[in-house]
C-alpha cells in the first residue's frame, strides 16, 4: 500500500477549527460510552450541539439501502474508469461530496449514458419526495449554519455525521473512517471488505483514487493509518445523519 500524501500545516484558522471539532468528537463519543484519544486538543469544558441535525430529512429503510448500493457503485465506477470530468473537487471530502450527490439524483437514461450504466444491472431508484431532495442533496451544513454544495472534511463530519465507534464490525456501506495525522484530516470509504479513498493530490500520471482490502491495510507497516481501536490517529467510523442503521 502506498503512503498517503503528505498535507501542507494547517492555518491559524483551521487549527482553531480542528481544536473545536476534537473537542466536540471527544464529547460525543462520551455521549456514545466510546472512548477516544482526545489528542491534548480538548479545552476544559465542552458543550456539544447536535440542533444541525434536528428537523432534517432522514431516508426511509429502503431508501437507505437504495442510498448504499448507489453510492458503492459510483464510488467504484470511479474506481474503475477514472474520475468523471464532473467531479472537480478531488479530494477526500470530494469524493464523498460527488457520491452523496450522485446517489440521491435521480438516474434517468441521460444520466446512466453519461455514466456507462446503460443496460447493466443497478439499483432501485431513491423516489426521493421533493423535500428529501431539497433538505438532503447539496445541502450539507458548515460550521456556520449556512448549507450548500461544498464543505471541508471537519464540517462534514462534525456538523453531517454520527460517531459509529471505533470497531469495524459495526461499519456499514458509505460509512466514513477518520484519520486524524496532527497537520490534518483524510477520511477513507467503507465499501464492506475494502475502503476507498483520495489521496488529495493529482497528477499526470496519478489520479490519486485507492482502494485496498481491509486485510492490507491492517498489515500496513506504517500504522498510523490502521482503523485499529487502539490507534491513537484513527477517530472511528461516522454515519450520514440521513442514513438508518440495518
Amino acid at each position: 500500500m502506498q503512503k498517503l500524501d503528505k498535507f501542507s500545516a494547517p492555518s491559524p484558522l483551521q487549527a482553531l477549527a480542528r481544536r473545536r471539532f476534537f473537542a466536540q468528537l471527544t464529547a460525543l463519543m462520551l455521549l456514545a460510552g466510546k472512548s477516544i484519544n482526545a489528542l491534548a486538543l480538548m479545552p476544559n469544558s465542552v458543550e456539544l450541539d447536535q440542533s444541525n441535525t434536528l428537523g432534517r430529512s432522514q431516508l426511509s429503510s429502503s431508501q437507505t439501502q437504495a442510498f448504499r448500493s448507489w453510492f458503492q457503485l459510483i464510488v467504484k465506477q470511479q474506481l474503475n474508469r477514472g474520475p468523471t470530468p464532473r467531479w472537480t473537487q478531488r479530494d477526500c471530502a470530494g469524493l464523498v461530496r460527488f457520491a452523496c450527490a450522485e446517489a440521491l439524483r435521480k438516474h434517468d437514461q441521460t444520466w446512466r449514458k453519461a455514466n456507462g450504466f446503460v443496460g447493466k444491472k443497478s439499483p432501485p431508484e431513491l423516489n426521493l419526495t421533493p423535500v428529501q431532495l431539497e433538505e438532503l442533496r447539496h445541502a450539507w451544513v458548515r460550521a456556520d449554519g449556512s448549507q450548500g454544495a461544498f464543505v471541508s472534511a471537519l464540517e462534514l463530519v462534525q456538523n453531517n455525521m454520527h460517531a459509529v465507534g471505533k470497531e469495524l464490525a459495526h461499519a456499514e456501506v458509505a460509512d466514513l473512517l477518520l484519520f486524524d495525522q496532527g497537520q490534518a484530516q483524510h477520511l477513507m470509504i467503507w465499501l464492506g471488505q475494502y475502503v476507498a479513498y483520495h489521496t488529495g493530490t493529482v497528477t499526470a500520471e496519478d489520479n490519486g483514487l485507492r482502494a485496498y482490502p481491509l486485510a492490507k491495510l491492517m498489515a500496513w507497516d506504517d500504522t498510523r493509518w490502521q482503523p485499529h481501536p487502539d490507534n491513537p490517529n484513527f477517530l472511528g467510523i461516522f454515519r450520514l445523519f440521513f442514513l438508518r442503521a440495518s
